[in-house]
């Protein structure tokens, strides 16, 4: 296959480059800072027309993860941003799927599991799950994010490409820099206890089943609208870490209250909402369509992250 990755420089764009590299499928792409790969970069500033649109042409899968990194201190500008850099992105790789005299079979669009209302007491999934409305909730900013970014796709008008939202959830990876080398990282250091009152659920899907997964929902004309890319045991706070530890060998973690997190991030230019907002999302779509996961319990993913990060690639 031809598959292009527009934002497809950073951690879940080197995923999935990578794996489609390896498969032998023809991989471009597409980044604000291009550089050495094995596979074809092109640079695109995000939001405009340009000749990237010839390898959009033709292409069978376009997989659309542009947009300005969230680990950051949200404020005026930087919310201006995140924002601005989703919904131009997306709308740029609309025209350019809608300009195509070969349109791409397939568009699978990055969004987030975040778009969920904080629940503690009940599965999220497609049909059902409850979204705050934009603004809403402690953390309404990466909701009205989600859903704006969302919409960007389904007003696209692309009718001869079948449309995917990827609400995913939190890709754990071996790979450095990554959300798991960081909590790791809280672990090796003896950091690694519960944060807040470890209560708060945490969804997480293991890299094998991400890549899977996209795979799954290329290859299943079915898959079409939302789809949530997370396994099917989210677990509490509490939990997860303690699972961790007991992957990495470490029997005690010193634990993190809401208010020391708030300093930490403060001083880190960053959010807490990663770590204290509640996320119990499960994958309905994908379970009803008959795809199985490798790692469908955090115990297990956690032993072979930990052993995959002791010897990396």
């Amino acid at each position: 296959m031809k598959i292009v990755l527009p934002g497809g420089s950073g951690q879940v764009g080197t995923l999935l480059a990578r794996d489609f590299h390896a498969r032998g499928h023809d991989v471009t792409v597409l980044s604000r800072r291009p550089g050495p790969a094995p596979w074809r970069t092109l640079a695109w500033n995000g939001e405009s027309a340009g000749a990237w649109w010839q390898v959009v042409d033709g292409a069978d899968v376009v997989i659309n993860l542009a947009g300005r990194s969230v680990n950051c201190r949200y404020h005026e500008r930087n919310r201006e941003e995140i924002l601005h850099s989703r919904i131009a992105s997306t709308h740029a790789v609309g025209e350019a799927i809608s300009a195509a005299g070969k349109p791409p079979a397939v568009w699978l669009q990055a969004s987030t599991a975040t778009i969920y209302g904080e629940r503690e007491d009940a599965d999220n999934e497609e049909e059902t799950g409850q979204i705050d409305g934009p603004g809403e909730g402690r953390w309404g900013f990466s909701t009205e994010v989600a859903l704006r970014w969302e919409a960007a796709l389904v007003n696209a008008p692309t009718p001869g490409t079948r449309k995917v939202i990827l609400r995913s959830a939190m890709t754990m990876s071996p790979d450095r820099g990554g959300v798991f080398d960081v909590l790791l990282g809280l672990v090796r250091r003896g950091l690694g206890g519960r944060a807040g009152t470890g209560r708060q659920y945490v969804s997480w899907i293991h890299d094998q089943d991400f890549m899977r997964a996209v795979h799954w929902i290329i290859s299943h004309p079915a898959m079409e609208g939302p789809v949530n890319l997370a396994a099917p045991e989210p677990l509490p706070n509490a939990e997860f870490m303690r699972a961790l530890r007991a992957a990495w060998g470490r029997r005690v973690g010193l634990p993190a209250t809401a208010g020391m997190l708030e300093v930490g991030a403060f001083f880190l230019r960053t959010e807490t909402e990663l770590i204290l907002k509640s996320r119990r999302v499960v994958p309905a779509r994908l379970l009803q369509s008959g795809f199985t996961f490798l790692f469908p319990e955090w115990p297990a993913a956690a032993r072979d992250l930990c052993d995959r990060w002791r010897r990396p690639c």
